[in-house]
């Protein structure tokens, strides 16, 4: 048997030990391979949170955006009438009133004296007017003229004394003192047991459900605004909130410092919307009929194209479009300038939010804007 060379046998020994190391690291290899292709795949399947809205046609509002002050339709600060003691205070600031409700009583004492004191001086001049007529109505046998009981309640003073009742009975009605109309009350100037006089300050009660806004316009956008036309106002406080108005006058005097007109608007309160409050309002200025119209922060662009992203089957897929005229708030969609069709059809939902880095046919799960910020 031939004798083989240490050296020789050395190496051999060498290779066939590291061999099944060897294929340990390729097989690890291979499945470390596997696994990151797994791990790819799930990544590209999972759905993403994005928010959408639902395309609509309908009239696209063409506007004119400026700023406006809200005023209520009715404000009151209400006065005392009369001298006397406040009894009561029964309202606080804040609450809400009703039309005809108490707010504050004066002691009804010398209102109640004065009225009694006004009743028996009507009585009395009664007595002295019946000792005018009685005598003649016995003597003559028949009922005193017209001409004459007139002449007799006269002198004996009966007109004046009714009307001495009438106004101590007003009196006596005005010791109380009620909402004028449905509001909140703004500010209470007394406090039981204070003495009050008459034309004093005593509560503020103001209309919040009635409101009017007066915008300012510029002179070259007030022939855009016409009156019945819609007024969006918006308040810094709630801005996801808005308030419908109408146009109600667009009024004639120019600002000649700020080159500026008024229009007047009048709005329903949401509880937002304050006497006092700047807004952010915007004004019809055309109306643009039976359009396909889109969110605007729905449009983005790729490649200098502008596009939306519409949910089909779950999935994200870009449509290129035509933007038209929009309204910073709506844009609207015009036909294809190649096959005439508009690419986007009302009721499509589409991506206003978790859009801007999304792919084509990208899988997504549609869910509340709010929903979809907690989650982030």
């Amino acid at each position: 048997m031939p004798r083989i060379p240490l050296f020789l046998t050395g190496v051999l020994v060498l290779s066939v030990a590291t061999l099944p190391a060897c294929k340990g690291k390729d097989a690890a290899a291979e499945a470390n391979r596997a696994d990151s292709t797994r791990a790819g795949s799930d990544s590209s399947g999972m759905a993403l949170p994005v928010a959408g809205q639902e395309a609509r046609r309908g009239d696209l509002i063409l506007s004119v955006v400026t700023t406006g002050q809200v005023r209520s339709d009715a404000f009151a600060k209400l006065k005392s009438e009369n001298n006397g003691t406040v009894n009561e205070v029964l309202v606080t600031p804040g609450q809400v009133v009703h039309k005809g409700q108490p707010l504050v009583k004066l002691d009804p004492r010398p209102f109640d004296i004065a009225v009694r004191e006004a009743e028996a001086a009507l009585e009395q001049t009664m007595m002295t007017y019946r000792d005018y007529v009685v005598p003649d109505s016995i003597s003559t046998g028949r009922p005193v003229p017209e001409d004459r009981r007139a002449n007799a309640e006269i002198r004996a003073g009966v007109p004046a004394a009714r009307v001495r009742l009438e106004k101590a009975k007003l009196d006596q009605e005005r010791s109380v003192i009620t909402a004028p109309f449905d509001g909140i009350v703004d500010e209470v100037s007394v406090a039981a047991g204070e003495r009050v006089n008459a034309g004093q300050d005593v509560v503020s009660v103001v209309d919040v459900n009635n409101l009017r806004v007066e915008a300012q316009v510029l002179e070259h956008d007030l022939p855009l605004i016409r009156v019945g036309g819609q007024a969006v106002v918006t308040a810094a406080a709630a801005p996801d909130h808005p308030v419908y108005g109408t146009v109600i006058a667009v009024l004639p005097v120019i600002d000649s410092v700020k080159r500026a007109g008024r229009a007047l608007i009048r709005a329903r309160g949401n509880g937002v919307l304050r006497p006092g409050m700047y807004a952010d309002v915007r004004l019809e200025a055309n109306r643009l009929r039976d359009r396909v119209i889109v969110p605007s922060r729905a449009i983005i662009e790729r490649d200098g194209r502008p596009l939306v992203f519409v949910v089909k089957n779950e999935r994200a897929q870009w449509v290129y479009i035509q933007p038209g005229l929009s309204n910073g708030i709506e844009t609207e969609v015009l036909p294809d300038s190649t096959t005439g069709q508009i690419p986007i059809a009302p009721g499509d939902t589409v991506l206003v939010e978790g859009h801007l880095t999304l792919t084509h046919d990208a899988p997504v799960h549609v869910v509340a804007a709010k929903e979809r910020s907690t989650g982030e």
